[in-house]
C-alpha cells in the first residue's frame, strides 16, 4: 500500500511538474500525510527531494527546446534559495494544521485562468522593462516564492508560474521551463534543510516518490514542449484544476 500511494503521488506530482512547473510537494505532502499518516515536516522533506531530479530533468528538456531563460532565472533563484532556508526553519518551529490551503486555492484559480485566458505570447509591456526593473521584480517575487516553498512546502512552483507569466510577462513554455530550473535548486535546498533539522526520512517512500516523480515529469515535459501553446495552456489548466481539487478533497475528507 505504501509503494502504491507513493507511485500515485509521484504520478500526480510528475505531471504537475512537467506540464506546469508545479512543486511536487503540493501533491506528495498531503497524500503521504493523509494515507500513510506520515509526519507533516518529513512528508514535505520527501516531497521536496522528489522535486530535485524531476525539476532538473524537466529543465534540461525545456532548455533543449529553447524554452528556458537561464539569465533572469538565476536572479530569481538566488532570492528564492535564501528565503527557502528561512521558510524551512520557521516551519520547524511553527505548528501547522493545514498543508497550504491558500496555495491549493491559488492552484485552482491559476488552472481556470490558463483554460479561459491562455498565455500564448509574452506581454510586451512587461518584457519591455529595463534589466534593472526585471532584476528588482525577480528579487522581490523570488523572495516571496522561496519563503512559501520552504514554509508550507507547497505552492512554490505554482506561485513561480504565476509570477513568471503575470508579473515578468513570460509565455507559458518559457515560464514552465524557467520555473522548473529554479525549483530544482530550491527543492534541493529545502529538502536538505528539512532532513538536517527533522532527521532521516522513510527510505522506501523517498526512493519510490523520487523515481515515480522523475519518470512522469519527463513524460509530461517531452509532450509539453511539442504541444501548441493554446493546447498546452488548456492541458496545464486542467491539470492544475484537477490536482487542486484532489488535494482539497484529500485535506477536507481524508
Amino acid at each position: 500500500m505504501k509503494i502504491l500511494i507513493c507511485i500515485l503521488a509521484g504520478l500526480g506530482a510528475g505531471f504537475g511538474t512537467g506540464f506546469a512547473g508545479m512543486s511536487a510537494a503540493a501533491v506528495i505532502s498531503p497524500m503521504l500525510i493523509t494515507f500513510l499518516g506520515m509526519d507533516s515536516y518529513m512528508a514535505v522533506g520527501i516531497a521536496l527531494a522528489s522535486d530535485v531530479l524531476a525539476s532538473a530533468a524537466s529543465a534540461i528538456t525545456y532548455g533543449k527546446n529553447k524554452n528556458l531563460d537561464i539569465k533572469n532565472g538565476l536572479i530569481m533563484m538566488i532570492a528564492v534559495l535564501c528565503l527557502t532556508l528561512v521558510g524551512s526553519f520557521v516551519a520547524s518551529v511553527v505548528p501547522k494544521t493545514t498543508m497550504g490551503s491558500f496555495s491549493v486555492f491559488m492552484t485552482l484559480l491559476l488552472g481556470v485562468k490558463f483554460i479561459v485566458k491562455p498565455v500564448v505570447e509574452p506581454k510586451k509591456r512587461l518584457t519591455a522593462a529595463t534589466a534593472r526593473q526585471k532584476a528588482i521584480r525577480s528579487v522581490i517575487c523570488g523572495a516571496m516564492v522561496g519563503f512559501i516553498c520552504g514554509f508550507i512546502g507547497a505552492g512554490g512552483g505554482m506561485m513561480m508560474l504565476l509570477v513568471l507569466t503575470s508579473v515578468l510577462g513570460y509565455e507559458l513554455k518559457t515560464a514552465v521551463g524557467t520555473s522548473v530550473f529554479i525549483m530544482s535548486a530550491t527543492a534541493l535546498t529545502g529538502a536538505a534543510s528539512h532532513f538536517v533539522i527533522g532527521g532521516a526520512p522513510d527510505l522506501t517512500a523517498l526512493i519510490v516518490c523520487v523515481a515515480s516523480t522523475l519518470f512522469f515529469a519527463q513524460v509530461a515535459a517531452l509532450f509539453a514542449n511539442k504541444a501548441r501553446p493554446k493546447t498546452l495552456n488548456r492541458i496545464t489548466g486542467a491539470i492544475l484544476v484537477i490536482l487542486g481539487a484532489v488535494i482539497l478533497a484529500v485535506n477536507e475528507f481524508g
